[in-house]
């Protein structure tokens, strides 16, 4: 625990000397443009960092990596590569934020809110809901950029440049799934009804592993490891183990995207339910509803909810048995991940800390 504690906080110190560089490297365009730099390092305090620890682990899966020694070019590039994802994963959050017309984002405004509320405090002319939106999206972007800076220093800085090329891939793919997995959710969310059960799950299912699952434990596994000079087997056994993590963790999250509690999660209640996400969680609560149940669910799902409402869906949800078969799906995906990295050649102390990283990813509670 002591080791991962101070993995966070250089990953957090790296974060934040990388957007000092660039706000200094951006000064001559003048104190305009401080707003928006503001916002990436507000947006950029704090957090789990499990991508950025999952992509550290996975170059020590395959290379000895003193966690507690000084940072030297090596240590320096693997948390490079890491920052690289924490900068990817804000952009995304700020992006996705938009396309969910969400209000929050950790208990404080989303960005997109933040910008217009900046317009609106101003009295500029125009519209401040549109100026929220092209400040966001211009934030991610920027984000994405710098994303890809800290990607490619990362692979500049070590010897072996066919591993170079190699996390570069892993980078690149991931990008573009992550895009695409965005735009399947989107496009679920604009069918009119839903799909056969089998179909739906599957359609629920195949969002959950593009959006979120792959990239968020076995594309950071698998860069790490490349930059290490990882072999096809070993690839082979992270990525068995990473990618039923990754789903054990966005199931959480869509548990939590319903029952969290607002506090700890920093989302409005059931803000899932409101956006008419259709999750695992909520196709399987589907499957066992009475018709005219479903029919009320259906029409209540993706509309302005108020409290009691919510907590109607909610209990809803609770009694179809959803609940304990999306918490089995959690522990079989564990149980799965556990056998996998049991069976893998990587080195034991990684191993370990891999365990308990997956564990606290899946169990979180916020």
């Amino acid at each position: 625990m002591q080791e991962t504690t101070r993995l966070a906080g250089l990953i957090q110190e790296r974060i934040n000397d990388t957007l000092a560089r660039h706000r200094a490297a951006l000064e001559p365009l003048g104190a305009d443009a401080e707003p928006l730099l503001d916002e990436a390092f507000g947006f950029l305090s704090g957090g789990k960092r499990f991508r950025a620890q999952f992509a550290v682990l996975g170059y020590r899966a395959i290379r000895p990596l003193d966690l507690a020694s000084d940072v030297d070019a090596e240590f320096g590039a693997v948390l490079d590569a890491a920052c690289a994802l924490e900068l990817f994963h804000a952009a995304a959050l700020i992006h996705d934020d938009v396309i969910d017309r969400s209000d929050t984002r950790r208990g404080r405004p989303a960005t997109h809110r933040l910008f217009a509320a900046m317009h609106q405090q101003h009295g500029w002319r125009g519209s401040a809901d549109h100026f929220g939106l092209a400040g966001a999206i211009l934030l991610g972007d920027l984000l994405q950029s710098w994303a890809d800076e800290l990607m490619q220093a990362a692979g500049d800085a070590l010897p072996d440049r066919a591993a170079a090329q190699q996390a570069r891939r892993h980078f690149n793919r991931m990008r573009s799934e992550v895009a695409t997995g965005q735009y399947l959710d989107v496009l679920e969310e604009q069918h009119a009804q839903f799909a056969a059960h089998e179909e739906q799950l599957e359609r629920s299912t195949r969002v959950l592993v593009y959006k979120s699952a792959k990239y968020s434990v076995e594309a950071p596994l698998l860069i790490g490891a490349a930059l290490a000079g990882a072999g096809e087997q070993h690839e082979r056994a992270l990525a068995d183990f990473g990618l039923p993590v990754g789903v054990a963790f966005q199931l959480r999250d869509d548990l939590l995207g319903v029952f969290g509690d607002e506090e700890l999660t920093g989302k409005p209640i059931g803000d899932d339910l409101s956006e008419g996400k259709r999750t695992v969680l909520v196709t399987l609560a589907r499957e066992n509803l009475p018709t005219t149940q479903r029919r009320i669910f259906d029409d209540m799902l993706g509309s302005e909810l108020d409290r009691e409402q919510v907590a109607m869906l909610q209990r809803t949800i609770r009694e179809s048995g959803a609940v304990e078969r999306v918490e089995e799906m959690i522990t079989r995906n564990l149980d799965r991940a556990t056998s996998s990295l049991q069976r893998a050649q990587i080195r034991p102390d990684a191993a370990q800390l891999l365990l308990g990283l997956s564990e606290r990813a899946a169990r979180r509670a916020f």
